[in-house]
């Protein structure tokens, strides 16, 4: 494992206009070109977090795939977040992990945000998500998928160099502002019971619906203290994360020996 560059984009998504903010956030990820290993954008960060944003869903061949791809590829770094995408009948809150080599990885949301109708109007995904980058396993998750412990649980990998099954979780969110408390503590919570790093990236502003963000965006570590924290406004933070904190603190505090053993029923 090593040092691992994070630039967390905490941005203020145009609602219901793609080409905005693909101008929008492909210049604030251009001016952490080449200085970085990893770009993390919000959720539905084309979009903002809508329903109505089924009508318009483009397949994994349109223009938005597109240009995710090639602005990996120009800035010499993975660029990742979450767009809706259709397949057939059904609409995915999907994130994507593009490669500067022009590769991707994908992730659907699991957990649909009910108290908005996301359950109704999307499918949810079934599997989880590790991809490697610099020797780091890494699980990408989206908003929602914050709250269940035990979708996200961390379980010992003797195949791992990290010995986990993961080292860094990410969250890309559109979280509101008045639910910004669970958002800090359970980052914060995710990183201690998972012996894990946890970053995540939310956007700011006020959408379509009149809800404000506060941002909050954060890199937290191991034992929950934050790294950085981002305030409320329009922001892009370049972090180092080193792993020797990470493994030490699991050499010397190896609950993982400890947690109950358990398997997941998806249906």
């Amino acid at each position: 494992m090593q040092t691992l560059t994070v630039s967390l984009v905490q941005g203020a998504t145009r609602w219901h206009d793609a080409p905005a903010n693909r101008e929008y956030y492909g210049a604030l990820a251009r001016s952490v070109a080449k200085q970085t290993d990893l770009i993390v954008l919000p959720e539905t960060f084309l979009s903002g977090f809508s329903n109505d944003t089924r009508a318009s869903a483009e397949g994994m061949d349109g223009e938005g795939i597109a240009w995710m791809r090639a602005l990996a590829s120009e800035v010499d770094a993975v660029v990742t977040g979450s767009v809706a995408i259709r397949e057939g009948e059904k609409v995915y809150n999907r994130l994507i992990w593009a490669r500067p080599d022009g590769t991707y990885a994908q992730y659907d949301k699991r957990h649909l945000f009910r108290m908005a109708g996301e359950h109704t109007r999307y499918g949810g995904g079934s599997e989880r998500l590790i991809v490697e980058l610099k020797g780091w396993r890494i699980l990408p998750q989206v908003c929602y998928d914050l709250r269940f412990p035990v979708w996200l649980r961390n379980r010992r990998l003797e195949s791992a160099t990290g010995g986990m099954d993961y080292d860094l979780a990410f969250f890309v969110a559109n979280w509101p502002a008045p639910r910004r408390q669970p958002w800090r503590t359970l980052l914060r919570a995710r990183a201690i019971e998972n012996l894990a790093y946890v970053i995540g990236v939310n956007r700011v502003g006020v959408d379509g619906n009149d809800l404000p963000y506060a941002g909050d965006s954060a890199v937290i570590d191991p034992v929950g203290e934050p790294l950085v924290e981002l305030g409320s406004q329009e922001q892009i933070v370049t972090v180092s994360i080193d792993p020797a904190p990470l493994l030490q603190h699991r050499e010397r505090f190896p609950a993982w020996m400890d947690a109950d053993d358990f398997t997941i029923n998806m249906t």
